[in-house]
């Protein structure tokens, strides 16, 4: 398996992959639509690929996996982790971590003392065990997602 940034003609297989992990998941229940719809779109992804740091995850050719990392609001010393999911047939197999992994050890966390994550419920005990904490010690979620962030 190898991770790498995402090329253009990779974003629309990764589109499909992520409305797939996300609808095939054994917590599909907690994914509220408009995170599927709009953290799928072919737009979106590809602008935060131009503006950001995108990875894609392969199974020789197959996308299984993605997650992107960038400035939180323009910020130069926090980073923002977005979109990261494994393809169904392939989660809890540690490639989450691995993305995660990724993430961490990009430039933009590199030069950041703290990182946030918008997680769905289903999500938490993850970021959890990956050293990420409510933000502000804050149990709400806002549109079905929570905030977590990590202080490096």
């Amino acid at each position: 398996m190898v991770i790498e940034l995402i090329k253009e003609n990779e974003i629309e297989e990764t589109c499909k992959m992520i409305i797939g992990a996300c609808e095939n998941s054994a917590f599909a229940e907690f994914y509220p639509r408009k995170y599927i719809d709009g953290g799928s779109n072919y737009d979106i992804i590809k602008g935060r690929a131009q503006r950001m740091h995108f990875y894609v995850l392969k199974d020789g050719k197959k996308i299984i996996g993605c997650g992107g990392i960038g400035p939180y609001w323009d910020k130069t010393d926090e980073a923002w982790i977005f979109t990261v999911a494994v393809a169904s047939g392939y989660q809890g197999k540690g490639l989450g971590r691995l993305i995660i992994e990724t993430l961490e050890k990009d430039d933009y966390a590199k030069r950041s003392h703290r990182i946030e994550i918008h997680a769905a419920m289903s999500a938490i005990p993850f970021y959890k065990k990956l050293g990420y904490d409510h933000k502000n010690g804050d149990l709400c979620s806002a549109d079905g997602q929570f905030e977590l962030d990590k202080y490096l």
